[in-house]
Formats: C-alpha cells, sequence, structure tokens
C-alpha cells in the first residue's frame, strides 16, 4: 500500500483544497475496494508539524493526525493552496519546505502543489528548470521570486517527472481527479468525476484569466505606453509610435517593456483588445463581428485564432457560456 501525505500546513489556507484532497482520494479508495480492483491504494495522513489543530479562517479547526518527524517515507505529497503574503506563509511553513525536499532527494517522493501551494513547493528548489502551473492573480509575483521556475500560465496541470502543480482555485480538482487516474486507473478517475460532478479531462485555465494589466513595475515610460494602448486598443498602434511616445529606440522600448510586463508590446496589445473582447461578449448582444471590428481586427482568422489562445475557446462559445442573456434565451 502506498502512502499519501496531506499537508495540515499553519497561517492562512485554502480549506477545500486540504478536504477536498481527503474526499476524492478516500473516495477512490472506497471506490476501488468495492468494485474488486485491489486493495486500497494509498494510506491517507493528514501531516502537520504537530498533531495541534490548526484554526483557519476564524471558525474551520483541523487537526492533523501525525506529524512530520513521524513519517520516514510517503510515496505522494499533496501541498495545498496557501494565501495572503507569500514570504509570511513560507516562514510560517519552513518544516514543511525542509521536509519536501528531504523526501524527493531521500525517496523520489512525488509532490503535487494545489493553487498557490506552488509557492511552497518552489521554495523547496526541486522546481528549478521544471515546469509548474499557480493561480492566474500570482503569476507576476511568483516570476519575481523564481525566475529559473518555468511558469505555464494557461494550463490547469503541469506534470514534470513526478513534480505536479495545478492552475487557481478549484481547478486544484482537476489535478486530484488526474492524479487519481494515474494511480487507480482512469474507470476510478471518472467514477469520482460523475460522482463529485467535476468536469474531467480539462486541461486550461485560459478562459477564467482575467487579464490585470501588470503596471506593478517601477517604470514609467512603460506605465504610459500600456495606458496608452488601453486607450486606444481599436485604433491601429505600431511599435514606432510607442516608442516614439517614450523617446527611446523601437529596440530599447521593446526590452524594456518586457522585461515590465512579461509581454511583447504586440503581445500586451492583443491581450488587451482580446479582454475587451471579452467583456463585450459577457454583456451585449453584438455580433462576433461586431465585437471583431470594435476592438480593432479587420481579419475574421486572426481575431478567432488570438481570442482562442488566450481565452482557451471560440468567440462564439465563449459568449454562448458567459453571456446571460445568450446563455437564457
Amino acid at each position: 500500500m502506498k502512502h499519501l501525505s496531506i499537508l495540515v500546513p499553519r497561517g492562512l489556507v485554502i480549506v477545500d483544497t486540504i478536504i477536498g484532497s481527503y474526499n476524492l482520494f478516500k473516495m477512490a479508495n472506497d471506490y476501488h475496494r468495492k468494485q474488486g480492483l485491489g486493495e486500497r491504494q494509498f494510506k491517507i495522513d493528514l501531516v502537520g508539524v504537530s498533531t495541534d489543530p490548526q484554526q483557519y479562517n476564524n471558525f474551520i479547526s483541523i487537526s492533523p493526525n501525525t506529524t512530520l518527524d513521524a513519517i520516514e517515507k510517503t510515496d505522494l505529497i499533496i501541498v495545498p493552496g496557501v494565501v495572503g503574503n507569500m514570504q509570511e506563509q513560507i516562514a510560517l511553513n519552513l518544516p514543511f519546505v525542509e521536509w519536501m525536499r528531504s523526501q524527493r532527494v531521500k525517496y523520489n517522493t512525488e509532490i503535487a502543489s494545489l493553487c498557490r501551494g506552488a509557492f511552497l513547493l518552489a521554495e523547496t528548489g526541486l522546481m528549478h528548470g521544471k515546469s509548474c502551473a499557480t493561480h492566474w492573480l500570482t503569476h507576476d509575483t511568483f516570476r519575481e521570486m523564481y525566475p529559473d521556475v518555468e511558469l505555464t500560465p494557461g494550463k490547469v496541470i503541469s506534470d514534470d517527472n513526478g513534480i505536479y502543480s495545478s492552475g487557481g482555485a478549484y481547478s486544484f480538482l482537476s489535478l486530484l481527479l488526474y492524479l487519481i487516474e494515474k494511480n487507480y486507473g482512469r474507470e476510478t478517475a471518472i467514477w469520482c468525476s460523475k460522482v463529485s460532478e467535476i468536469d474531467f479531462d480539462r486541461v486550461d485555465q485560459n478562459q477564467f484569466i482575467i487579464f490585470n494589466c501588470q503596471k506593478e513595475h517601477a517604470d514609467d515610460d512603460i506605465i504610459a505606453a500600456q495606458e496608452y494602448i488601453e486607450q486606444e486598443y481599436a485604433t491601429r498602434i505600431s511599435i514606432e509610435t510607442l516608442a516614439d511616445r517614450a523617446a527611446t529606440s523601437n529596440r530599447n522600448f521593446i526590452r524594456r517593456f518586457k522585461k515590465a510586463t512579461h509581454n511583447t508590446p504586440t503581445e500586451y496589445i492583443q491581450r488587451v483588445r482580446i479582454e475587451a473582447a471579452k467583456r463585450q461578449l459577457e454583456s451585449s448582444t453584438m455580433s462576433v463581428h461586431e465585437v471583431m471590428y470594435s476592438c480593432g481586427y479587420n481579419d475574421d482568422k486572426t481575431f478567432r485564432t488570438l481570442f482562442k489562445r488566450y481565452a482557451g475557446m471560440t468567440p462564439l462559445e465563449y459568449r454562448n457560456k458567459y453571456n446571460r442573456e445568450m446563455a437564457f434565451a
């Protein structure tokens, strides 16, 4: 029998990532046994620095049933999502960071981070050069803290040689189903998906991303360029115009823009336009072509390709899913 360690961190935690992990793996164990598919696949432990109850959100208490020191070897570690100031959360949970590193080095233990639990996992140094998914709201902070980790912004699930991570919020459920399929088989994973009414095989979080314009930097010329793009996105905007406004060369402007925003100017223009298109598709009865023209595009194929790249679905699919009038027509 394998061993599963679900961490019970200190500080501010997304409680559902602990409870959901425990319930889904217990469900998989029970189904696997009842169907005669073999013995339970995992012994599940809630693991803390101590067995003292951890109080979350002022009213939810979770008591670890064992401690880090009591577990010599584990096969899979699940790192719940943490919230708040990431530096503070890491400082509170350094014993977990050291323990995860030790388990991986000694036993090649698999580790899965859920949502912003990626920060605790990245702090181990085990993700150097590896791919990682986390909540889209924290991408800029994550890049600054862990520049050697390959962030995969659009993915719901990242799997890099036994190091797993998931996108934001409840996309952790998709990663749990993925892990259940790997360990119990597809039949068990599909059963858990149906009983829990969780979408199966969801691969990206692009449709949920709200482009937040990335202005948390100190380059005033680039902030001015960003504001110009956000005001004039429906018009033709050239790199030359933006560089002239910043009184610099095209090459230097592109370099500074990418350093500040993690996007090239062209990518930034595209993302602002697509975000505007998303808002119009959500709230108006304009046709897809009308939205396309209002956002600065004249070519249908280009618009649809870029929209699907950044939103994860076609404009028509997006409107049908998120426009209330269309959904209830």
